[in-house]
């Protein structure tokens, strides 16, 4: 049982059910009933005297007195001699003989009062030597402890129902707030910080609702703190934008003024401030995604095309290494989304790729389609054969600013943005990104998208094709 719900319920129930069947059992055992301490106390007289009526008149005569005891004290006899034979010849249930043979509880028993019928069982030898065997059948109990008209268990059901449903209110009452709890974690894990667990309509004091207004309160922090981070990137980079401006206006100015001799070191200032207003360029569009102002107008994105095109510009970098890249895809493949957003993310990817590969090596985008848990899935996945990442930092790749080590990034010019701009991007598109390294060497890095209703890639295509330097 994994369900916290079931496991309260249940404990409850069955705790509750055992504790009524002890005490009706504990109630039976040392309450006998008085009428059968009454009955009892009679049976002597009453085998002696249904013996003499046998004597003094028969058959008739034991009949009519039965009968009249029957009325005056609503019991019913059956008298058995040595041979178990019964005293009027008549032809008694099952249950009647198997107490007279002693196989079955009496009433003055505990198991014997549980059972649907009361019988008591009474043997004597009498003056003439003659023993015999008494089963007296006593009248059901028209409101017992066990039901109406002597029915069997259905009081005990009764009151096992209503301990069910009192265990079930309770169970649930205790649960409630942690299903809302887990509903809420589950939003504010996949990114939605407006997540609120928020207590039910009815007031709790318990440490349950404690527990939930505390997490209401780290929710709205949390919130309140990645939303001031966002505006911090977004104003900072608004801020830097006008100097650079006003930096690359006063490089152009000193390019004309100054002679030779400067010109190296103002083509190491044009640089910089390239990179510096790249920097400031894609912390923008990660602010944007953050805060959900990047919008999306979805529309059917012609995956290969646009995967050959980033291979064919990802070239003149692979130049200075120099490297292969090789371009295989399953056909065409229509994912939802925006081209200008899927475009940057992949390209990302493909530049990463052939930034840490080796020289000489190959980058390999392939491009197919999957069947994913929730429907077609186009897959692009891009293999490098550099040394790889460490396990460690595979989940830490697509945040922002991060780099495994500083020498390395300043050694590719990368400030760890690209990687963060594809993971949210390919979030907005309702996809996943993922790294892993290669058993021969190398990171491979997997793209997943859904694809657009009712577009599929062709099966019977397969194309390959090699683009190099």
């Amino acid at each position: 049982m994994r369900s916290l719900f079931v496991r309260i319920f249940l404990s409850y129930w069955l705790a509750q059910a055992l504790f009524l069947i002890l005490a009706i059992l504990l109630t039976l055992a040392v309450r006998p009933s008085g009428e059968i301490a009454t009955i009892q106390s009679q049976q002597a007289r009453f085998l002696n005297e249904t013996v003499q009526a046998y004597r003094a008149g028969g058959e008739d005569g034991t009949r009519k007195y039965l009968k009249n005891l029957h009325e005056s004290q609503h019991v019913r006899l059956f008298i058995f001699d040595e041979k178990g034979h019964e005293l009027l010849d008549r032809r008694p249930p099952n249950w009647i003989a198997e107490v007279a043979r002693g196989q079955r509880h009496t009433a003055d028993s505990l198991w014997g009062r549980l059972g649907p019928f009361r019988l008591l069982r009474f043997s004597e030898t009498l003056a003439d030597g003659q023993r015999y065997t008494m089963v007296t059948e006593l009248p059901p109990e028209e409101h017992g402890l066990f039901g109406p008209h002597g029915v069997p268990g259905l009081g005990l059901c009764i009151a096992i129902l209503t301990s069910g449903l009192v265990c079930y209110i309770l169970a649930r009452y205790l649960t409630s707030p942690i299903v809302r709890l887990r509903a809420a974690t589950q939003k504010l894990a996949s990114g939605d910080l407006t997540a609120r667990a928020g207590l039910p309509s009815f007031r709790r004091r318990d440490e349950m609702a404690e527990l939930i207004r505390d997490f209401d309160r780290m929710a709205g922090r949390l919130e309140a703190l990645v939303n001031s981070q966002s505006r911090l990137l977004t104003d900072i980079s608004h801020e830097l934008r006008s100097p650079l401006a006003r930096l690359q206006i006063a490089l152009e100015l000193a390019r004309q003024r100054s002679g030779a001799d400067a010109s190296g070191a103002l083509d190491r200032i044009s640089r910089e401030a390239g990179r510096l207003n790249e920097l400031i360029q894609r912390l923008l569009t990660i602010a944007r995604m953050e805060s959900g102002a990047e919008s999306i107008e979805k529309a059917a994105v012609n995956l290969e095309p646009l995967i050959r095109e980033i291979a064919k510009d990802a070239m003149f970098e692979a130049q200075s290494r120099p490297c292969r890249v090789d371009l295989m895809s399953e056909g065409d493949c229509q994912a939802a989304g925006d081209a200008a957003l899927l475009h940057s993310a992949i390209e990302n990817v493909v530049r990463n790729a052939i930034r840490y590969t080796e020289p000489g090596s190959n980058v390999e985008v392939r491009l197919r389609q999957e069947q994913g848990a929730g429907g077609p899935e186009a897959v692009i996945a891009v293999t490098d054969s550099g040394p790889g990442v460490p396990d460690e930092a595979l989940d830490k790749l697509f945040r922002p600013f991060y780099r495994i080590d500083d020498a390395r990034g300043r050694q590719t010019g990368g400030v760890g943005l690209g990687l963060a701009i594809t993971d949210r991007a390919v979030r907005l598109h309702g996809g996943t990104v993922q790294a892993a390294n290669r058993p021969e060497g190398g990171l491979r890095v997997e793209i997943r998208l859904p694809l657009a209703p009712g577009k599929t890639i062709s099966p019977l295509t397969d194309r390959v094709a090699t683009l190099s330097t």
